[in-house]
Parts: C-alpha cells; structure tokens; sequence
C-alpha cells in the first residue's frame, strides 16, 4: 500500500480501490471512542519524532528533485522539512490530542409544545478528500485533524512532496494500527498520475468534501470541475494597512514580520497599504526596515517619490500572491480607502490594520470582508495552531460551511436527535 505507480497504471481503479477502502474504514472510526483517537495520534507524535532522520532523508529526496527542476527559492522554502519543522509536526498532532473532541457535542437543544425534544449533536463529515502542493506538514495536519474528528482522509498530495509524504503517513498508518484503529482512515493516493486528482473529483459516491490547498491553477481546476463539494482556499492576497494613527515602531516591526517572517505561507503579507497623512511619517521607516531584510519593493507614484529602492507597481501587483521577497506599496485616502481596495484586489483571506485608534480599528474591522481581519497583529498568526485549533487542514475563503482556519470542529457537520414518547403528529 501507498508505493509510487507508474502513469500508465489506470488511475480510476486506484482510486476506486481507496474509496473501497475508506469507506469500510469510515464504519469504525465514525463511532471510535476519543481515547483511542488520541492514542493513535500520540503515538503518531512519538514516531514522527522518533523516525526523523526516515522522515528527512525523503524530504531530501523531493529537494533534490526540485532543486533539478528548477523549483524556486521560495517554492523549495514550502517543501523543505528540518529538525523544527518536524517537531512542530508532532507537536501539532500533541496540541489536538489535548483538545475536546466534538464528535458527540451537543450543539443545541430544544423541546416543542408536544412534548418531542429535540437536539443538534456535532457528527463526522465523513471521508474527506485533501488535495495539496509542496508542503508535507499538510500531510501529518490533515491526516490527524481528520482522525480525531472522526473523518476518514485520502491524501493527494503533490509529485514534489511525495516521498516526504508517504513517509509520514506510513507512521499515521502504524500508528492507527497500535490504537486498534484501521490503518485505512489515512490512505495516501498511491500514483503521482494527475489523472488520479480527476477520479477524485468525481468521485461523489464516496468522498463527502474536498479540500484543496495549492496554487490557484489547483483551486481553479478542483473548483470548476469537481462534483464533489469544495471547502475552498484561494490565494493568500493578504494586507496591512498602516493607519496615521498608528505607532511608526509598531507599524515597522508588525510590517517586517508579517512579511519576512516566512514569505512562502498563504498568510504572509503581500500589499502594503499607506495612509497618505501618513507618508512622510511612516512610510520609511517601515520600508527601510524591508529593505535590510532583503525584500524587494513595488511602489505606487506616491511611494516612488519617497523610496528612491522602490520600482513601479503595476495593477498586477496589486493582485499578486508573490510568496517572496517582494511586496507592493499602495497609497490610500484613509480607512476608507484601504476598504475599498482590500475590497478591489483581496482574496478574502488576511487583512490587518495597525492603528492606535480604537474607531478607525472598528471600522476597519467591521467592514474588510475577509476571512480573517486583525488589529495591532501580524497576518502571519493567519495559522490554524496560532488560533488555539492544534493545526488546520487549510484556511478557507469559502462563506459556508467553514470560514477562515479549519479545525476539529469545522470537520465536522451535525444530526438532528429527535426524542418522543410515542408522540404522533395530528
């Protein structure tokens, strides 16, 4: 199981044989009791801990070949495990082991004049299909989001990432195991063939949801053509605005991290909004403090004037996910005017607004609609595990089921429990 096939091996078999497989699988964990759930993922923890050199020597794998691809810097960044990354793993999978689990919460109850209670009781979603690019973690977040949900998962990640991939999942699989669990509620799909990702998306007489997270040629693709429901997450067009009552010191650190920190993740900053009563004032500095960390600069006319560094932004910059160092500059005619250009070129995903005015703070965030919207906080806390949820199987820009990190509790969907004594309906 999970050994890489050739192209020519015929994908909709595969991937019915998962199917086939998960849903036997979904029978037992739909119904599995917490304690087992969290000593599957503890163990897993402790093997991710415990295999890191297995676990580094594929990532290694996948770097080379990336690295003989042509992969970009940045693109490598998203793909590349270490000692860190490794343990933020298993610390993830430890983080949710130590969090309620909702399967069987009640969400509400009521009783009706005649007598029926009734209530609304949080259950599994079911078999989730994720369909991701480059980053590996996706694999051991995903795969123990769902376990402790109780949510079957076929993992489809990207041809660039297999080897670090299969090896995680191959200790999910054992770990399950230990926990008198089928290794079947994580299957990774077996062939790096895109014909797989089609099957999948058909695939309605088995998967209930899918989750892609990539590149927006991934969204488009799961999106326009999969029968089976998406819980999108489109790019990470994130913002900070930089008010005129903003601190200059906070608004130079907080800009700094929210785009330096890590440029490759979908939170990452990557417009630059200005106040213009706040140009000769704050702007500078905070591009000065860019500058020395190496990030390249894209300005409007306004900022062109101030940043001798800066080159000229064009309109495709304003809509450009870069995850590099790079990072456009727009001026704006107060809150307002960042509202209505987050509202222009935004993909709904992070926004922030530094501002020591608590009514401009308000505004911003009663208006911005997006996912996520901060104040006086960095865009790259747009991360499931910085929420408190242990990890996310993604951020979503969808507007139903679930919007912004997906956690424990947006895996899962609820029933109605209806209670009588023998009531009958005049």
């Amino acid at each position: 199981m999970n050994v890489q096939t050739t192209p020519a091996e015929d994908a909709a078999s595969i991937v019915a044989e998962l199917g086939r497989r998960a849903k036997t699988a979904a029978a037992a964990l739909r119904n599995a009791p917490t304690d087992a759930k969290n000593k599957a993922l503890a163990d897993a923890a402790r093997l991710i801990r415990g295999e890191k050199a297995a676990i580094l020597a594929a990532n290694a794998r996948d770097i080379d070949a990336a690295k003989a691809a042509g992969m970009s810097s940045a693109l490598q960044d998203r793909l590349l495990l270490n000692d860190a990354r490794i343990e933020g793993m298993a610390k993830g999978l430890d983080d949710i082991v130590a969090l309620p689990d909702p399967v069987g919460a009640t969400i509400e109850e009521w009783q009706r004049p005649n007598g029926l209670v009734i209530s609304r009781v949080r259950v599994p979603i079911g078999i989730i299909g994720v369909i991701y690019e480059a980053r590996p973690n996706v694999t051991a977040d995903a795969g123990a989001l769902c376990i402790k949900s109780g949510n079957v998962v076929v993992l489809r990640g990207g041809s660039d990432s297999f080897h670090s991939s299969r090896a995680i999942v191959e200790l999910l699989r054992q770990a399950l195991k230990g926990a008198g669990l089928p290794e079947d509620c994580v299957q990774l799909v077996p062939t790096t063939d895109r014909a797989a990702v089609g099957e999948m998306l058909r695939a309605m007489d088995w998967l209930d949801l899918i989750v892609p997270r990539g590149g927006r040629s991934l969204i488009d693709r799961v999106t326009q053509e999969s029968r089976v429901p998406v819980l999108r997450h489109y790019d990470g067009i994130c913002h900070v605005y930089v008010d005129r009552d903003a601190d200059v010191a906070m608004a130079r650190d907080l800009v700094a991290n929210a785009k330096m920190r890590r440029v490759s993740v979908c939170g990452a900053a990557e417009t630059l909004l200005v106040d213009k009563a706040a140009l000769d004032t704050h702007l500078m500095p905070v591009l000065a403090r860019l500058h020395e960390l190496g990030c390249e600069v894209r300005g409007d006319a306004e900022v062109q004037k101030r940043d001798p560094k800066a080159v000229p932004a064009t309109d495709k910059d304003w809509r450009t996910e870069y995850l590099e160092p790079i990072i456009s500059v727009a001026t704006v005619d107060g809150v307002g005017g960042a509202i209505d250009h987050i509202a222009r070129y935004g993909s709904q995903h992070t926004e922030s607004i530094v501002t020591a005015n608590e009514a401009t703070a308000r505004r911003f965030l009663g208006e911005v609609d997006s996912a996520i919207v901060m104040h006086n906080a960095s865009t790259q806390f747009a991360d499931g595990g910085e929420f408190g949820l242990g990890a996310e199987i993604g951020i979503s820009t969808n507007r139903m089921h679930a919007r912004g990190p997906v956690g424990l509790v947006e895996l899962t969907t609820y029933k109605n429990i209806v209670r009588g004594k023998g009531t009958l309906r005049p």
